[in-house]
């Protein structure tokens, strides 16, 4: 750690956040209105140190979700609707089917279709209401609005309820987008009164759901601090996170709030000491409009992001009780040596890294910027199962997630002071690089043991030799181009501009269905999607291959296309490859 790292760290104390995580456990920020409020004080506390900031005021499409409940067998069970759903205050009644499907084992299962393949599922549900197992996610939602469910009833984990968002839109729905919004109504319950209502679905019964919802355009506050820096002002780190929770919201997502308040006031008073600028935003609309206020962003910034921003950070649920460890870390390869050397001089832990979820508000996959950072740190997975926990999105693995039990005790003092200094070093370090310092070789051995574990799965019927013959040449021209940066045979300049650029090349190759400056849905997307479907020939049957195979040809040579750009830029900046 050098001088500069060790000077910003020394000056992280915890007098800002901590005030700001105990005043935002005194109100709710859910509702617009109430979410202004918590960034009115966010921008006055950061106003308190000298620091400026831009109050941006975008129109989002948000929905906001009232009470619910289910009637069914004479009985009345609490229940709670997932942003999204639609209004049935009035009550929507209709017989009751069980779909059965597994409960989540991880973040990413927690957000996809988990239907039963064994059910014969579409002939059973259409008209009808579904109950199955699992959060009310876009995943489950989905799934059963296309198979013409007119409800559906997700069955939580535990005795709690968690609220959550069920439409597949990522972000204010454009034209192409509104056809995917949910047309159904639905609601969570918890385990034993989902058990109760499988009995009566069982028995062929009836049920009547209640759900009040508003839905409209909101005037939505968006603070922005601009930090700059001395030697490329133009080019920045994004550092994020969302400021709107369900209920108070102490551990998602309050500490995240209060980290990056310190982080603000802190490189600010050493402004002078950053290479790079940074920026810095705290967005409206995550809990209730699938994170409209980043899409908002990326929408509204997007060249600058595409010309300037050279990594995006998130900053969702550090500082929480007993989440001692760094693992199920959120980011992409590029980037995981220089994470684990970060959290390594600040925590003296190891990390254990994973592939960037469909979550959280990554909404710059299809711009292409590279990535480090979702949730934070967690508790290990002995304390969970000591516990009796499920997995859950944040929190640091507290099952107080979306619920009314994310209180004040979810955090905790210590473990925010280190989160804090782990996500400024990581910004700080970022910023100041000399060279960025990401590693695009890593991605490279990525996509070449993504693509042979493809191609064990497809076999014979599909040949994906020309994708890896692809990445084997991208590989190759990246070890030249790293070599001849380290030798300083690449100028720092050219070796700062092929990294950049790769970026927007290769993330979207790999994060991203759909073109860029758009934003796929909120479903999982697989390793180098454009050629995924080379894991499902199996599944295809009666003339169905040859459609695959179709696909397959048509990913494949988007991809094949890209990493030869990828390649070929490399040469044209730098004479490497």
């Amino acid at each position: 750690m050098n001088d500069i790292e060790s000077a910003v760290l020394a000056d992280v104390t915890l007098d800002e956040p901590w005030g700001l995580v105990e005043s935002f456990a005194t109100f709710k920020r859910e509702h617009p209105k109430d979410v202004d409020r918590g960034m009115d004080e966010v921008v006055e506390r950061l106003r308190k140190h000298g620091v400026p900031v831009t109050v941006h005021q975008p129109e989002l499409f948000l929905s906001l979700p009232g009470l619910a409940r289910v009637e069914a067998g004479g009985r009345t069970f609490r229940a709670k609707p997932p942003a999204y759903s639609l209004d049935a205050r009035s009550g929507l009644s209709g017989e009751l089917v069980y779909i059965a499907a597994n409960q989540a084992d991880d973040i990413d299962t927690i957000f996809d279709k988990k239907l039963d393949p064994t059910q014969s599922a579409a002939t059973r549900v259409a008209g009808k209401i579904v109950i199955s197992e699992g959060f009310a996610s876009p995943g489950m939602i989905s799934q059963f609005d296309e198979m013409g469910a007119i409800g559906v009833i997700g069955i939580n984990p535990g005795v709690d309820i968690h609220w959550g968002i069920c439409t597949s839109v990522w972000g204010t729905p454009d034209l192409d987008d509104l056809p995917r919004k949910p047309n159904l109504v639905s609601v969570a319950v918890n385990k034993p009164d989902g058990e109760a209502l499988i009995e009566i679905a069982k028995q062929g019964g009836t049920v009547t759901l209640f759900t009040e919802m508003e839905e409209g355009w909101f005037p939505s506050k968006l603070p922005v601090v601009d930090i700059p820096g001395t030697g490329e002002p133009d080019k920045f780190v994004l550092l994020h996170g969302h400021l709107d929770s369900w209920d108070v919201g102490i551990g998602d997502n309050a500490t995240g709030d209060a980290t990056m308040l310190e982080i603000a006031r802190v490189l600010w008073a050493h402004r002078d000491k950053l290479k790079r600028s940074v920026r810095i935003a705290w967005w409206p609309g995550h809990s209730t409009g699938r994170y409209a206020g980043s899409t908002w962003f990326a929408d509204y910034f997007g060249l600058d992001l595409e010309a300037n921003c050279v990594a995006q950070i998130n900053c969702d649920s550090p500082g929480c009780r007993w989440a001692t460890e760094f693992t199920e870390l959120s980011r992409m390869s590029e980037t995981d040596t220089f994470l684990a050397g970060v959290i390594q001089d600040v925590a003296g832990k190891p990390i254990a890294g994973e592939r960037p979820h469909r979550a959280g508000d990554y909404s710059f996959n299809n711009i292409g910027i590279s990535s480090y950072l979702m949730l934070s740190s967690t508790m290990t997975s002995a304390k969970r199962e000591s516990m009796g926990y499920y997995p859950v999105g944040g929190c640091g693995g507290n099952i107080a997630w979306h619920t009314e039990n994310d209180t004040l005790d979810i955090a905790d003092r210590e473990t925010l002071l280190r989160d804090i200094k782990v996500y400024a070093l990581a910004v700080v370090r970022n910023a100041n690089a000399e060279v960025l310092p990401f590693d695009w070789r890593a991605t490279a051995k990525e996509f070449l043991a993504t693509i042979d574990r493809y191609q064990d799965k497809a076999g014979n019927r599909f040949s994906l030799a020309p994708s890896k013959a692809a990445a084997g040449s991208l590989a190759a021209a990246l070890d030249a181009f790293y070599a001849k940066v380290d030798s300083g045979a690449v100028s720092t300049g050219a070796a700062n501009t092929v990294i950049q650029d790769l970026a927007r090349i290769l993330v979207p190759i790999n994060f991203t269905r759909g073109p860029r400056f758009r934003h796929d849905p909120a479903l999982t997307i697989p390793a180098l999607p454009t050629i995924a479907a080379a894991t499902e020939l199996d599944h295809y049957r009666n003339g169905q291959l040859g459609f695959a195979l179709t696909q397959l040809s048509r990913g494949q040579n988007r991809l094949v296309s890209a990493l030869r750009q990828a390649e070929r830029h490399i040469g044209l900046v730098c004479g490497a490859g």
